[in-house]
């Protein structure tokens, strides 16, 4: 039986009245940073093809470019969830989006050498780690479990529209301002991001000065019972043995390194294959490459809806979580097929559409898992989870990079990534679960 079944909380639903529920407000503000995130993480996929042409690199050495930023991401998964649970996401996420913003607006300096670009993506990765840690330990404090699924998924909306509008505007920017011109206007974004934040967001409900009595009696049902874990001290004992030795949780680590396989695959060379395959100009590689994007976002929140209906209408968490991965890995795996022998360029257009909207699904299935496994160490559990979500950035977009240079085109890749969703989903049913399994 699912814990959301038995949890008090599994009734809550948003508040009505004239007042504007406070956790709506961090929730937005979680989303505006998702979206920064990514549009400073995406820009460069478009941006590099101009650099490739600037600066005459291989499709080998612009994977090396495009993959080095992963390198500082994985490296502070696990510390930045540490840090979040030890001292709050408000300030860690809120140091983070500033370190990030430095090292987007550095970054055309740091291309006149190819090393100092490498270090200055690396950088980059290590501010961006502390995103999701970071909007985790936040959704534990202020998110009731009947709205984790659409609220998880509304975060992670941020990444498709950030997608969208990078890939929109920065060959735009490209065209019309040149290529360094994309690095200045995102990272001025996250600058101003930073200052309303500061303002606006606080770690703890409790500390909110003008929330409503009956919201903050709701998000105080949601803190750690008297006597379970009242210390500053407790706080910063994670079990990290019980996280590293139960099945579930590998099955989590697992299917957060194969879903996101597919994800920086076709993040990072999506206006690559367009402009290259397809023939588009590098403007409308970008433009084109929004589309399948602005599906995943509306199939990320269509899948949130349904798992937050599906669990207050008494549907255990274990079969809406494994049914959410399987529509989501089985759809991208068949789009990614078939796109391998499209015979036009709008087929080919219409099956990223198909394989990145399949794959939004699967955020409603092993994403908010971290919440229903383990809500008292989300952030920690987030930074393990996508520590080996990380690494498909920079084993899978280097070698689409190698495969594309030996092959010449990209049908291997787009193989290989529907046979690690495969793998990912013979694991995900076999161990996951969306009971409680961690106190």
């Amino acid at each position: 039986m699912s814990i959301i079944k038995t949890d008090p909380l599994a009734t809550a639903m948003p508040l009505s009245g004239a007042r504007w529920p406070k956790r709506y407000t961090l929730l937005a503000l979680c989303f505006l940073a998702a979206f920064v995130c990514y549009i400073d993480r995406v820009n460069i996929s478009v941006a590099v093809i101009a650099m490739q042409e600037r600066f005459g690199w291989s499709e080998t050495v612009k994977g090396l470019v495009l993959s080095s930023f992963f390198i500082g991401y994985m490296l502070f998964q696990i510390p930045s969830g540490y840090l979040a649970n030890r001292f709050g996401g408000k300030w860690v996420l809120g140091i983070a989006v500033a370190w990030w913003s430095v090292f987007t607006i550095i970054t055309p300096f740091a291309a006149l050498s190819l090393p100092l670009l490498i270090a200055a993506r690396i950088g980059m990765g290590l501010g961006e780690a502390a995103m999701f840690p970071g909007a985790y330990n936040l959704f534990g404090r202020w998110i009731p479990p009947v709205e984790r699924s659409r609220a998880v998924a509304l975060l992670l909306s941020g990444v498709p529209i950030g997608t969208v509008f990078a890939l929109l505007t920065s060959g735009w920017l490209v065209t019309h301002f040149g290529w360094p011109s994309v690095f200045y206007v995102f990272g001025a974004a996250g600058a101003l991001w930073v200052i309303v934040w500061i303002a606006a967001a606080y770690n703890d409900p409790a500390d909110h000065p003008r929330m409503s009595t009956a919201e903050r009696a709701l998000l105080a049902t949601l803190q750690e019972p008297t006597g379970a874990a009242d210390s500053a001290a407790s706080k910063t004992l994670v079990p990290w043995k019980k996280l590293l030795t139960t099945p579930a949780v590998w099955a989590l680590i697992v299917n957060h390194f194969c879903s996101n396989w597919g994800l920086y695959m076709l993040l990072a060379w999506l206006p690559s294959y367009f402009r290259k395959a397809l023939g588009f100009s590098i403007e409308y590689a970008g433009l084109y490459s929004a589309a399948p994007w602005l599906i995943m976002f509306l199939t990320i929140n269509l899948s949130g809806w349904l798992a937050d209906v599906m669990t207050r209408r008494g549907v255990g968490l274990t079969f809406i979580r494994k049914s959410m991965q399987t529509f989501g890995l089985l759809g991208s795996s068949l789009c990614l097929l078939l796109a391998g022998g499209a015979d036009s360029p709008l087929a080919s257009v219409l099956l990223m559409c198909g394989a990145l909207g399949a794959l939004g699904f699967t955020w409603s299935g092993f994403l908010p898992n971290h919440l229903d496994i383990a809500p008292r160490y989300a952030d920690v559990l987030m930074g393990i989870t996508n520590t080996a979500g990380t690494i498909p950035g920079i084993i899978g977009v280097a070698i689409t990079g190698w495969l594309v240079d030996v092959s010449g085109s990209y049908n291997s890749a787009f193989a290989l990534t529907a046979a690690v969703n495969m793998f990912g989903l013979a694991v995900w049913l076999l161990f996951g679960t969306g009971k409680r399994v961690i106190d």
